[in-house]
């Protein structure tokens, strides 16, 4: 399996808690469920769904659109029951609820939207045929490719008009969320969202720059007891280096160079040598850290300065996307605008 390592094949494998690092393999290994991207193994051709009876997608006029894997595909002109297994934050951008929402083991899902999701169902996040088939979706989106290799594409198909977003795992989020609206016809309320978000990082940027002027700053994710640091042009990354103009330290720069995906492991050792005037931990591992009482951790700058910002698990810093990159921006300006 030689797949590129990235944030959302991260949440996948490892957010559940049932983690299992891999980073030189494939990075998402686990006792179940099995990893997102790697093809499930595949229903014997009699076994395969039967097409669901889906009246809403008959229902009215539709539209012809081609997706990245150039599949010309009818969609419903006003589609009611859409799934898009890790696209959540974009749906509810755009003021669709999706008819069932991402989740690993049980009940494990994307805790910063559920003040809107809270009432949606939960399927697997690696939409297994049948579950899927049960939720009577009238338009299914996929995030990339990789999750519909080995057949998976033509069985999804026959439930349900199949859109895939990108041949790329990791799109940026404003081209992923532009795309999922064309397919939806919500290009207006994509441009609003997009707007309001460009607008209140500005805001922020200037506040920041008044408050403080530009620092340097990282994220670093600590979960199983190991500690990961975000890419410098992607997920909060993005946010803080793009969007913010906070500083990228060089070890940053330096693991973003080779960086296979959003978030690389790097040692306690390294981070020691870390030159970020400030921190953002995103500590999974909660109370049972013993790591963040050790010596070598009290002994990186932005730690012995006392600049140490940290959020747990349930908020949305592992994740991207309208919705999560706009809290992030909340959780840097309450940081560093005192």
């Amino acid at each position: 399996m030689n797949k590129p390592f990235t944030a959302k094949r991260w949440m996948l494998a490892i957010g559940s808690g049932l983690l299992a690092l891999s980073l030189a393999a494939c990075g998402e290994k686990e006792a179940e469920p099995a990893p997102a991207g790697e093809p499930a193994e595949q229903t014997p051709a009699a076994e395969q769904p039967a097409p669901a009876d889906n009246d809403t997608a008959a229902q009215g006029e539709s539209r012809t659109v081609t997706d990245a894997m150039g599949h010309e595909i009818e969609v419903p002109a006003n589609p009611e029951r859409v799934l898009a297994s890790y696209l959540e934050d974009h749906l509810v951008a755009l003021e669709v609820k999706p008819v069932a929402q991402w989740s690993v083991g049980e009940g494990r899902v994307q805790e910063y939207l559920q003040g809107d999701l809270a009432e949606v169902p939960q399927i697997s996040y690696d939409l297994p045929f049948e579950a899927v088939q049960e939720v009577k979706p009238d338009l299914i989106l996929v995030d990339s490719s990789a999750m519909v290799e080995g057949g998976k594409y033509e069985q999804y198909s026959q439930i349900a008009p199949t859109y895939v977003v990108s041949n790329d795992a990791n799109v940026e989020w404003r081209e992923e969320l532009t795309k999922i609206a064309e397919v939806l016809g919500k290009e207006d309320k994509a441009k609003e969202v997009l707007d309001s978000y460009n607008a209140k990082a500005a805001e922020a940027k200037a506040s920041i720059e008044q408050a403080v002027g530009s620092p340097s700053a990282a994220a670093v994710w600590l979960v199983g007891g190991k500690f990961f640091v975000v890419s410098e042009n992607v997920s909060s990354g993005g946010v803080m280096y793009q969007d913010l103009g906070l500083q990228v330290p060089a070890v940053v720069k330096e693991i973003s160079a080779s960086a296979a995906g959003n978030w690389s492991e790097i040692s306690l050792e390294k981070l020691v040598q870390l030159d970020a005037e400030h921190l953002f931990l995103i500590n999974s591992d909660g109370a049972a850290a013993d790591v963040l009482n050790g010596a070598l951790w009290k002994s990186i700058p932005a730690v012995k300065a006392g600049n140490v910002h940290e959020y747990d698990k349930s908020q949305s810093w592992l994740y991207t996307g309208p919705i999560a990159n706009s809290q992030i921006i909340d959780d840097v300006v309450e940081s560093l605008v005192k």
